[in-house]
């Protein structure tokens, strides 16, 4: 677990973090296998697109930690950021909200996802990460203010013209949609900005300054140099192919 420990901190100084993308009710020895084939420091599981159950999350998220990689959680609706307590009482070390455009979903969400006198996280949970060994209250509770990842997903032209205002003190990476930016930009032509790619350099123009980072779905591995120029450091892709 040390090297999950040092997650937060890895994103926040800057370094190269990538995260790969799998269903749920994978099997252990395929997740393995696909941890092998790359240096991974998450992976990924989403809610929005997908079907879940509660059972479901605390099982992963169990086999997930046995083989020594993190999880996180993309909530199924910026509505719904009052439940991140709730989930992540269920095993996750990162949480992304999807479709982030106000001051008042991060408010909210920094509220559910920090415990006090950071925020307003409820106590309980036997299957959270990292509780083992740190039945105190107030230990785990700092100790989870200091490493658990709060992610908020950047679809719209709003969310990208108002992102400097989205990323409080507490959110550690703007993350990216770019099928659903895609749609807005397709929505609004006369818009200065054309591209995705035009929206994310302003964005990390944006947060210069800042210890909070962009996580760019990239997909494939192979487009990670391109976006690494740009200054994205956090990725998340789908599963490498085995070499044939």
């Amino acid at each position: 677990m040390s090297e999950a420990v040092a997650l937060k901190q890895r994103i926040r100084r800057g370094d190269i973090v990538v995260g790969v993308s799998v269903p749920m009710h994978i099997e252990r020895g395929r997740l393995e296998d696909i941890l092998s084939r790359d240096t991974y420091g998450f992976v990924s599981v989403d809610s929005q697109h997908s079907a879940y159950n509660e059972e479901l999350l605390v099982s992963f998220c169990a086999m997930a930690e046995a083989v020594g990689v993190p999880v996180q959680f993309r909530i199924k609706h910026p509505r719904h950021a009052y439940l991140i307590g709730n989930i992540l009482d269920l095993g996750p070390l990162s949480i992304e909200v999807p479709l982030v455009e106000t001051a008042a979903i991060v408010e909210e969400a920094l509220a559910a996802f920090y415990y006090p006198q950071v925020g307003k996280r409820s106590w309980g949970g036997n299957a959270r990460y990292g509780i083992t060994g740190r039945d105190n209250r107030q230990e785990y509770a700092a100790w989870w203010n200091s490493q658990g990842i709060l992610c908020l997903q950047i679809e719209t032209l709003t969310a990208v013209t108002h992102a400097r205002q989205l990323a409080r003190p507490g959110v550690d990476c703007l993350t990216w949609g770019p099928a659903d930016l895609s749609f807005d930009l397709e929505a609004h032509p006369e818009h200065p900005f054309k591209s995705v790619d035009d929206c994310l350099r302003h964005v990390l123009k944006q947060l210069e300054g800042t210890d909070i980072r962009v996580s760019f779905r990239n997909y494939s591995h192979e487009l990670r140099n391109k976006y690494m120029d740009m200054g994205v450091t956090v990725f998340m892709e789908r599963p490498r192919e085995p070499a044939r």
